[in-house]
């Protein structure tokens, strides 16, 4: 990093949070080969305990009882091209899924001359009865639709983000990285590293994106006040938290508190070129994988915070956010690369472990210890 008197004066204060006793349990629910995301199906009518739909990078989709851990997998998946960082990402539920059955996902797939991107679609997740008496229905997505593809297609297989999240009028947000290209997070005429908005049908809204300047957003999630938040992984250290708000950019690759690999400084200095400050941000990386806004009562105080799984780091954080601030809380080891964090219909908290026989885990408050 290139540090002037001025970015010093503008870089929020970073201390790093200490360690503290987790305020939870930890309980194993089922395990996954590389697992990369989950949502819970809202108001589903499903008959499963905590119903959840969970993804593998290597293209399987699974519907999960996270009551008993039973799972089963969820035919008509798009095919995706299985490389480097690529593979079967996101899934959402539409926010009326009881009314539509409709599922969302990302997915990389392949171009032509070795090429690929990051492409988004929707299907309707239905339930077959079973061939025999007492078996399980069959599940499959039916009809599934592609109604984004991120352009342009590029060699490589790292950086592709595509992370989902509704917003409260239904329309969606997007995340694009950069490809490992850099220099392409600042061409204002294609995807690459920006978050982006489409209605739920995939048509642009506002234009072709809504922020610029990003590396490798991995967590898109709302707050209960309605801003949008995301996580960057940054380059070798310089991780970020940033509120997204429309038109500004966040600097990639010009500006950034990390360095590249080489080991060669990126100017800090953020506001004194035109671009947005990070709310937080890490130096060494801990590599955040996705972003959870909890929004539950089960966790006292949590309600509003930010939770960031954390992948070299292995780790679950803690960000206080108060309206357009924020603030490091909370740093927990977890003993394994977290890449993925979503919230149950209790309040309470679910992560995903990266990697083989990664394992879904679900957090709940610790038991209060009787009073002597």
């Amino acid at each position: 990093m290139l540090a002037s008197a001025a970015a010093c004066a503008a870089a929020p204060s970073q201390p790093a949070a200490a360690a503290a006793d987790p305020p939870f349990s930890v309980s194993e629910v089922a395990r996954f080969d590389a697992p990369w995301a989950m949502d819970f199906l809202p108001g589903s009518g499903v008959r499963m305990t905590g119903a959840a739909l969970v993804t593998e990078k290597g293209g399987k989709l699974w519907l999960v009882s996270t009551g008993s851990g039973t799972r089963q997998e969820v035919s008509g998946v798009p095919q995706a091209k299985v490389a480097g960082q690529g593979g079967l990402g996101d899934v959402v539920a539409h926010p009326d899924f009881a009314g539509n059955q409709r599922i969302y996902l990302s997915f990389v797939e392949a171009g032509p001359g070795g090429t690929g991107g990051a492409a988004v679609g929707y299907g309707r997740l239905l339930f077959t009865a079973p061939a025999v008496p007492g078996a399980a229905a069959g599940v499959s997505l039916d009809g599934f639709k592609v109604i984004w593809r991120q352009t342009p297609k590029v060699d490589g297989d790292g950086h592709f983000a595509h992370r989902i999240a509704f917003a409260p009028d239904g329309t969606l947000f997007l995340t694009s990285g950069d490809r490992q290209k850099m220099q392409p997070a600042q061409d204002r005429a294609g995807d690459l590293g920006k978050v982006i908005h489409l209605t739920a049908e995939g048509e642009r809204i506002n234009g072709r994106f809504v922020t610029l300047g990003h590396r490798n957003p991995l967590g898109i999630a709302f707050a209960p006040d309605g801003r949008l938040w995301s996580t960057e992984m940054g380059p070798q250290g310089g991780d970020e938290l940033n509120l997204i708000v429309p038109g500004k950019n966040y600097g990639w690759p010009v500006a950034s508190y990390g360095s590249h690999y080489g080991g060669e400084d990126i100017p800090d200095d953020h506001r004194g070129a035109g671009f947005e400050e990070p709310k937080a941000w890490w130096n060494p990386s801990v590599s955040p994988g996705g972003l959870l806004i909890y929004s539950g009562d089960l966790f006292k105080g949590w309600k509003g915070d930010a939770l960031i799984p954390a992948l070299s780091g292995k780790a679950l954080i803690r960000v206080d956010i108060d309206g357009d601030s924020a603030r490091k809380a909370d740093h927990w080891p977890m003993g394994a690369r977290i890449r993925a964090v979503d919230q149950g219909p209790r309040g309470e908290i679910y992560l995903l472990e990266d990697g083989p026989s990664g394992r879904l885990l679900r957090l709940g408050p610790k038991p209060i210890a009787p009073s002597p």
